[in-house]
């Protein structure tokens, strides 16, 4: 229906809607390349793991142990964001599931941070007690494995950087980052043996490296925690400074963003307009859509309203 004004609007009472949609095939939501990088880093840390683990158990070394250990959870971390992201890549949704299975990428690296938790557990348990009974270490070839699982590392660092990751790449960079950390400990904790023969020093590292695993923990489920919980992804306050510098836009009466994953940021938002035409308030739409692209928003849903008349009137549009 059109007010005396001339502006197009359309009134809830008699169930009229109008809406305009915008789609870009361009768009992508994450990608097969996401998928292939973390299924090369999961084998890779996987040997790791194997390597690491017997030479700890031949060797005596519990900082290589819990390095070992520290990389088997980031394997099977690997093993479900790789998991996530190719179901979510190939079901890209339908009418009941409109966003397809993108929250699993969150759901993935929500799970990933909480298997963290009960490895520190372990790590501070068998430091308390390598502390209280040392054992002989043998250093040689505890260092040769520990630089072969800081090698492992850095290739998996190498892998995933590189552009924008997405949360479960953060994730799993985050893990890496600490089993390099780990990878380093155990080698400067082991030289530190060999020469001095202070055998309390490798659960020490041990512990430490409990430490930089708390820490990542924190990371991916701050990360994971913030998308289940719908934290707005941006500045609120900058991106309605912006929306209300558009001209023609009055108020913004109400809006509100979220993430679905890290790569998919909705929007909607109801702005009051004092223009007069639906081709002002097209232009208007149109603008508000540009400011919040540039804020990160792949779907946006606007509502125009008249700054005067009639208050159950608007003008809707979506954008995706």
């Amino acid at each position: 229906m059109t007010d005396e004004s001339g502006v197009a609007h359309h009134d809830h009472g008699d169930e009229a809607h109008g809406h305009s949609h915008n789609h870009d095939p361009g768009h992508g939501h994450g990608g097969s390349a996401s998928s292939r990088k973390l299924a090369l880093v999961s084998a890779i840390n996987i040997v790791g793991f194997v390597v690491e683990l017997a030479g700890g158990l031949l060797f005596g070394s519990v900082a290589l142990i819990s390095d070992a250990v520290h990389m088997l959870f980031d394997a099977l971390a690997y093993v479900m964001a790789f998991t996530a992201s190719y179901v979510a890549d190939r079901y890209e949704g339908s009418e009941w599931w409109s966003y397809g299975l993108h929250r699993l990428e969150p759901l993935a690296a929500f799970l990933n941070g909480v298997l963290l938790i009960p490895m520190v557990g372990y790590i501070l348990w068998e430091s308390y007690q390598r502390f209280l009974t040392p054992i002989e270490i043998g250093t040689v070839p505890t260092i040769v494995i520990a630089i072969g699982g800081l090698a492992v590392n850095v290739g998996s660092v190498f892998i995933l950087q590189g552009g924008e990751m997405s949360l479960n790449e953060k994730g799993a960079f985050y893990h890496l980052l600490g089993d390099a950390g780990g990878s380093i400990a155990v080698i400067i904790s082991v030289v530190v043996v060999e020469v001095t023969g202070i055998t309390v020093i490798d659960p020490i590292a041990a512990a430490l490296i409990a430490g930089i695993v708390l820490w990542s923990a924190g990371k991916v489920l701050r990360g994971s925690g913030a998308i289940f919980f719908m934290k707005t992804p941006f500045q609120p306050e900058h991106v309605r400074e912006d929306i209300e510098a558009v001209d023609g836009v009055d108020h913004i009466d109400d809006w509100h963003a979220w993430q679905i994953c890290s790569q998919i940021t909705v929007a909607t938002a109801h702005v009051e307009t004092s223009v007069e035409t639906m081709s002002e308030a097209d232009t208007v739409t149109q603008q508000i859509h540009h400011v919040l692209e540039e804020h990160g928003v792949d779907h946006a849903t606007i509502e125009l309203s008249p700054a005067y008349g009639d208050r159950r009137t608007h003008l809707s549009s979506h954008a995706h």
